[in-house]
């Protein structure tokens, strides 16, 4: 499963899910004090890009040190996304496990990992990386862009919400899981296809 610019962009986005996670990150940015609400934002938006970054870059060698192929990786990461997409399109947006102390800042944790940088964005990244290494520049701009988007919508959270609606955000969100499901279909339909037909 071959990806452009722009599909990767769009499917840095539907893993990343910032619109069907402004509950979540509504309840986790009220601890954090107004005044430096926007560096947490971009500090903690910063250390997910890197943590991407890291596996985009490493993808290959990781591979190799694992001893797995792309096909598998490929089925792996169409499998999680699914669980993601079942999720989105099943579950309520604002549950999680995730927590803080009251009072706590946030630092990496959970913003930065595992909401940002969680094992379907690191499969997403390793996947476009390993799929299609000699458009490495363009994955790049397409996280960079789709990282952007999450800064935006965490620092602008409470305004959105406010704006369209809980209802309109739980509907945004399961159309986005519908499309990440057919997403997610196809990519072990491409590695299933990829392993019978002799790794092509």
């Amino acid at each position: 499963m071959d990806h452009t610019f722009l599909s990767a962009f769009i499917l840095l986005l539907l893993v990343l899910d910032p619109l069907g996670s402004l509950p979540l990150f509504i309840s986790i940015m009220s601890e954090v004090r107004p005044e430096r609400r926007t560096r947490v934002a971009i500090r903690e938006v910063g250390i997910a890009f890197l943590v991407l970054m890291a596996f985009m870059f490493g993808g290959g060698s990781f591979l190799e040190v694992m001893h797995l192929s792309e096909r598998s990786l490929e089925v792996a990461g169409g499998v999680i996304l699914a669980i993601i997409a079942t999720r989105m399109i099943f579950g309520g947006a604002g549950e999680s496990a995730y927590g803080l102390e009251p009072g706590r800042e946030p630092f990496i944790f959970p913003l930065a990992i595992p909401l940002f940088a969680g094992p379907s964005a690191m499969a997403t990244v390793l996947l476009l990386a390993s799929r299609q290494p000699e458009r490495m520049w363009s994955w790049i701009v397409a996280l960079t862009a789709a990282m952007a988007v999450c800064v935006i919508v965490l620092l602008l959270a409470s305004r959105i919400r406010k704006l369209l609606g809980d209802s309109v955000i739980s509907a945004f969100e399961k159309l986005m899981g519908l499309v990440l499901t057919a997403v997610a279909v196809e990519m072990v339909l491409a590695g299933l296809k990829r392993y019978f037909v002799g790794g092509l």
